[in-house]
């Protein structure tokens, strides 16, 4: 390899590391909320920048931490909505459908339309 080459090289690395850095640290959206839904009923709303553990009845345990939110316990036999990774993105959810408990994030801005269907 020539030194040029070393140099594009660099530069594709550089760039990657850039995009990967926008999306996963820049790419935050502030004023986002979190909304708990049972039984098809608003539970509440949480602001996502606020850290708070939240009791969702006597069935599940929600924890708000570092603009992020997981589900810490919940009474259910099958535990996906525990196992479920912590989510921190607008349209992103936890669903724990024994107990019919839904957890949402929503963005303070208003999202762009990704499909159009007829």
């Amino acid at each position: 390899m020539k030194k040029n080459d070393w140099i594009l090289a660099g530069c594709v690395v550089l760039i990657c590391a850039a995009v990967l850095v926008f999306r996963y640290f820049g790419g935050q959206e502030s004023g986002g909320r979190v909304i708990v839904s049972v039984d098809g009923e608003e539970y509440g709303t949480y602001s996502l920048s606020e850290e708070r553990t939240v009791r969702i009845g006597d069935t599940n345990r929600l924890a708000i931490k570092n603009g992020a939110v997981e589900m810490e316990w919940a009474d259910c036999p099958d535990q996906i909505c525990v196992h479920h990774t912590e989510i921190s993105r607008n349209g992103e959810s936890i669903i724990c459908l024994p107990n019919e408990v839904v957890v949402t994030i929503e963005s303070g801005r208003s999202s762009e339309v990704d499909a159009v269907t007829q």
